[in-house]
């Protein structure tokens, strides 16, 4: 089995490499499109600014690229928000895989970014299999993705939004299953699996 992990200029890669490796998985780290094309299962994380990530991958072609992709594909924090359709983060038109909009927390009482553990709850599809509802899993983020039909796991922070999406081979999550122990490792497993 083929795992790409698409390098660009925004991806927590390291930390992803190290955990698909604890499961016996070896990625190529690549914005090669024919490599990108040719994989069974692509990721696509994110660490930083929506609209910076967004020129560079436009910059790339990834962005029709990945929109295009018929493998399973996984987005992970701001990869996650950029699959969506707008940031509120400097008002930044993204990919629109997910007809979403990310918005920033409300910040009356709360610390913005959160960052820690949350838990994920009203959890559906493949990809949360075996996973126990109101599991923990680690976030570090100030923008969120509505509560909306798409939602396979919800979470509460300030209000309660969309902590994982899901529209055909496209999945999604806002928090870093691979900083989030047994659990996370359990769901990149189920990410692996998916046929």
């Amino acid at each position: 089995m083929k795992v790409v992990i698409i390098k660009y200029n925004a991806g927590n890669i390291r930390s992803v490499l190290f955990a698909l490796e604890r499961i016996g998985v070896q990625a190529v780290v690549t914005d090669n499109h024919d490599e990108i094309r040719a994989a069974d299962k692509v990721i696509f994380p994110g660490v930083g600014e929506a609209s910076s990530a967004m020129a560079y991958l436009r910059a790339k072609g990834l962005d029709e690229l990945i929109k295009s992709l018929k493998q399973p594909v996984l987005g992970i924090c701001l990869g996650m928000q950029l699959m969506c359709s707008h940031s509120e983060e400097n008002d930044t038109d993204c990919m629109g895989i997910f007809d979403q909009k990310v918005r920033l927390f409300p910040t009356a009482g709360f610390k913005i970014p959160q960052i820690g553990w949350n838990n994920i709850a009203h959890l559906k599809s493949d990809l949360m299999h075996g996973v126990p509802e109101n599991a923990y899993m680690y976030f570090v983020h100030s923008y969120y993705v509505e509560n909306c039909a798409e939602a396979i796991a919800t979470t509460d922070y300030v209000i309660e939004y969309s902590s994982a999406i899901q529209k055909a081979n496209f999945y999604a999550v806002q928090f870093h299953p691979e900083k989030s122990g047994d659990v996370g490792q359990k769901i990149l497993e189920n990410f692996i699996a998916l046929r």
